[in-house]
């Protein structure tokens, strides 16, 4: 068993991303990721072999979608699917204060 707290322990300074792993099996990986102020490079697109449900635990984040010009706005409790192979990016995540993403691959 094994138990634990998405709001704690979070490095005061952020220089990149933190993705930490919850848990894994053959067919499910979860994720913790903090964001603060981060994005995705300029030019930069996630194509992921996995679908990825995606939620917002805190802070506020935008994606964008490959050939959608409107973005997706998260805020805390939000969440979104996405699905194999979609193009996206995260545009922005809030400046001076955690995101916290749950993110579910499978």
């Amino acid at each position: 068993m094994q138990a634990g707290n998405l709001l704690s322990f979070i490095p005061y300074i952020l220089p990149d991303e933190l993705f930490e792993e919850i848990v894994s099996t053959k067919n499910v990986r979860i994720e913790r990721i903090i964001s603060k102020g981060h994005a995705s490079p300029e030019g930069f697109w996630y194509d992921q072999e996995e679908n990825e449900w995606v939620m917002l635990v805190k802070g506020e984040a935008a994606l964008q979608i490959e050939g959608q010009e409107e973005r997706i706005i998260l805020q805390e409790g939000m969440y979104f699917t996405i699905p194999a192979h979609l193009k996206h990016r995260v545009e922005w995540t809030k400046e001076g204060t955690e995101t916290i993403w749950l993110a579910v691959f499978y």
